[in-house]
This record gives structure tokens, C-alpha cells and sequence, in this order.
């Protein structure tokens, strides 16, 4: 079919076939089809929406757009999670090592910063000589021999993506369910998952800020991953304050290692972690059900052998093998450390954490544009969980930067992401619902 008869077929409102959809999506890595039919097909799509058998279609197109990773001789479970970001979400990092101690395979391919949220792979560029684009050779060993590896997408994984996704950034298609959904999980799909696991944030620091919007989202992305061939399900979560006690890369790695080493029991981030861990391993069949799932998740914390398993991961990737043992030595300090006062006597019971993020960013912690560095030292730590109590001048966090000046500055941003009232906030669950 002509491209243009394709994007006046959507145009018009009319359902495209899997075949029309295959065709423009290989035509467009190909580079026969123009960018300004790709951005016409786009702006055409956002107007118009898609079903979900067209999502599935442009799914599976993009997909195999490039390499599709053969797992077939791994001997475990292939397994993979993603999260719609958020602040201090350094979820994946504790995940991965811990599922592949419980026996799954863990080929995990994850992003950089967007927006107000942080990067998985911004975090671990904080680690020396840490390969975050490993050849596929090192990719194949260390899943094999490890049970995990947290890498950046490569250009052979759906490159339609890479494409269609830089139309669609300079003409304001970005916000397309479906253009999202195939985004999203076109990659997940190209790293040859068997099951993935969704966490599907809401709140000031999600981009989702109702439950009813993740929910939604929730659905669409299981729906459509569950269509393509791959067992799917969602966590909605909550994202009203920073999920660890930490926002920053280098700070999130070192927070990272103190979570595997049993320093973060009884926190928000342990809560999601586990429930994420027993999801993932019922619905791959390492575990039988939430009480052994979860039983397990916690044993090969406990033991020691995920910390070992993360340790292992790190150096197969070109890190240091005693990370873990002396991180000080090797993840880099900021220049400036200083405490955050509370303002007032009360209880922390609210927090605008979209506000903690950009703080971040303005420390030089993220990137206003693509080309931007980063500096991986500044942010924050310790910070104070909401329903804390506090009186005037208590730390409610330590702020890592380059400056005094710019401490100063990231002082007065955070305090003014939280409130402090007189009574606490009502208790919230951070997980609201499954999918």
C-alpha cells in the first residue's frame, strides 16, 4: 500500500490493517518513507487514536523493526518490569538482582532521565567503567552467568522507536496512548521477554496524576503487551513523595546498596520492591503463590545473595568487583553537604515530589536538553518520610551540591515541596491496586 493512502486511511478515521501498519513501520526504518510522512502518520494517529489490535500491529512492527533477543537456551524465566517514572524510584536496581537470586532471567532494558524523573542509566554512569551499552556478547554472558543485566537500549533494538519517537517529540505527538503504548513496549518485547511486570505510578511526581488515569494507562499497556504474546500485569503505585529516601544518582546507587545490604526494612521502597518481586516471580511460575513469592524475595535478601548477585552484575559489566564493600571509594561526593531545616514545628503531610525532581535537575542532577552532562554527585539524601514528625530547624533532608550558592537555592526548593501541618496526614498505601 502507498504510504500516503495509509495516512489518509487514518486520517479519515479508518482502521488500519496489520499489514498497512507493518508496511509504513518498515518502510519508515528504511528510510523509503519521508519524515514528513512518518510526522503526518503521527499527527494522523493522534487525532484519530488507534485500536487495540492496530496498537498490537504497530506493536509488533516496531518491534521487529530490528533484532528480537533469543533467550531459548537461558534455562530460566525471562523476566523484565517497567515503571512510568518517578523520583527516587531506584526500584530496578534492588529488582533485577533480587529476581535473578530467586532464579529468573533478568535481560533488563531501561532509559534515561525524562522530565522531573530520574534515569536508570544516568544512575549507573555514577559507577566507574559501568557498561551501560554492553555488546551482545557481554550482554549474553552476563545474563547467563549472572541471572541480570540493567543496560541501555541498543541501535539495533527497535530502532522505529528511536525514530518515530524523535517525529514525534518536535510535533507534538508525544501524548498519544497508543504512539505510548507501542514506545513502551516495543522494546520491552524486542528484549525477548516471556513476562513483564508493569508499576504504573500516580501523584505529584508521576505523570499519571490521578489514580483513575493510571489506571487507565495500566490497562491499555497490559492489554496491548498481554495481546502481543506476553504475559502482562500492573501495579498502580503511589507517587506522592519520593519513593526512596534519596533523589540523585550517585545518591540513589549508594542508597541502592544500602537497601541490599538490610538497611531499608520497613520503608515505602521495600513495600514495592517485594510486591513488584512476588508478581513477577507468580506470574513467571518460580513461585506458586504471594507467601512463597514473597518468602523467597525476602530470603535472597536477607542471605546476602542479592547484594552478591548486584556485586556480580556490576563487574561483568566493567564496574568495580568491590563496589559493594567500598562504594565511598568509588561513587563520586559533592562539594557542598548540607541539612535541610524544617521551616515549622508539625508533621510532613504533603509533598509536591514533581518539585523535589526539577530541584534535583536545577542542582545539575539531570538535563534541561538531550546534550546537557550531568553531575552524577548532587541531590539529595535522608530525606524525611511524610507523617514524620519535626520541629523548626530539624534536618528533613541533607542537600549534595556543587556550591554553597546552590545548596542554598535547593534549601529553599525543597522546603518549599513540603507542608508542614499541625496533625499528621492519613496513612496511604503505596500499592493501590493490580491490573
Amino acid at each position: 500500500m502507498l504510504p500516503q493512502e495509509t495516512i489518509r486511511q487514518k486520517r479519515d478515521g479508518e482502521e488500519l490493517s496489520a499489514a498497512a501498519i507493518g508496511e509504513f513501520i518498515a518502510g519508515m526504518t528504511a528510510g523509503t518513507i519521508t519524515e514528513g510522512q512518518a510526522a503526518a502518520f503521527a499527527m494522523a494517529v493522534y487525532f484519530k487514536g488507534m485500536s487495540r489490535a492496530e496498537t498490537v500491529a504497530l506493536t509488533l512492527a516496531m518491534r521487529d523493526s530490528g533484532d528480537v533477543l533469543d533467550w531459548s537456551d537461558a534455562g530460566r524465566p525471562i523476566v523484565d518490569k517497567h515503571s512510568t517514572g518517578g523520583v527516587g524510584d531506584n526500584v530496578s536496581l534492588m529488582l533485577a538482582p533480587i529476581l535473578a537470586a530467586c532464579g529468573a532471567a533478568v535481560p533488563m532494558i531501561s532509559g534515561r532521565g525524562l522530565g522531573h524523573t530520574g534515569g536508570t542509566l544516568d544512575k549507573l554512569e555514577s559507577i566507574p567503567g559501568y557498561q551501560i551499552r554492553p555488546d551482545g556478547r557481554r550482554l549474553r554472558d552476563t545474563v547467563r552467568n549472572v541471572g541480570c543485566a540493567i543496560i541501555g537500549p541498543t541501535g539495533d533494538l527497535a530502532p522505529a522507536d528511536r525514530i518515530l519517537y524523535g517525529i514525534r517529540d518536535v510535533t507534538a505527538t508525544v501524548d498519544s496512548m497508543p504512539l505510548i503504548c507501542a514506545s513502551i513496549l516495543s522494546k520491552k518485547l524486542a528484549a525477548g521477554l516471556e513476562t513483564l511486570v508493569l508499576d504504573v505510578k500516580f501523584g505529584s511526581g508521576a505523570f499519571m496524576t490521578s489514580i483513575a488515569e493510571a489506571e487507565e494507562l495500566a490497562r491499555i499497556l497490559a492489554g496491548v503487551a498481554n495481546d502481543a504474546g506476553v504475559r502482562t500485569s500492573a501495579l498502580i503505585t503511589d507517587m506522592n513523595e519520593p519513593l526512596a529516601d534519596a533523589a540523585g544518582n550517585a545518591l540513589e546507587i549508594a542508597n541502592c546498596i544500602a537497601f541490599l545490604k538490610g538497611e531499608k526494612k520497613g520503608t515505602r521502597l521495600e513495600a514495592i520492591v517485594f510486591a513488584l518481586a512476588g508478581q513477577m516471580l507468580m506470574q513467571s511460575g518460580i513461585a506458586s503463590g504471594p507467601t512463597e513469592a514473597e518468602t523467597m524475595a525476602r530470603t535472597v535478601l536477607e542471605n546476602g545473595q542479592a547484594a552478591e548477585t548486584f556485586a556480580r552484575m556490576v563487574s561483568a559489566l566493567g564496574g568495580p568487583a568491590d563496589l559493594l564493600e567500598r562504594s565511598s571509594a568509588y561513587l563520586p561526593e559533592a562539594a557542598v553537604i548540607l541539612p535541610v531545616p524544617a521551616s515549622a514545628d508539625g508533621f510532613l503531610s504533603a509533598c509536591n515530589a514533581r518539585e523535589v525532581g526539577l530541584a534535583v535537575i536545577e542542582l545539575g542532577g539531570g538535563r534541561r536538553k538531550p546534550s546537557d552532562a550531568i553531575d552524577h554527585s548532587v541531590g539529595f539524601s535522608r530525606l524525611m518520610p511524610l507523617e514524620t514528625s519535626v520541629r523548626v530547624g530539624d534536618p528533613i533532608a541533607f542537600v549534595h551540591a556543587r556550591t554553597a550558592s546552590d545548596a542554598e537555592k535547593a534549601c529553599a526548593a525543597l522546603n518549599a515541596s513540603y507542608r508542614i501541618s499541625a496533625d499528621p496526614p492519613e496513612d496511604r498505601p503505596v500499592v493501590t491496586g493490580l491490573v
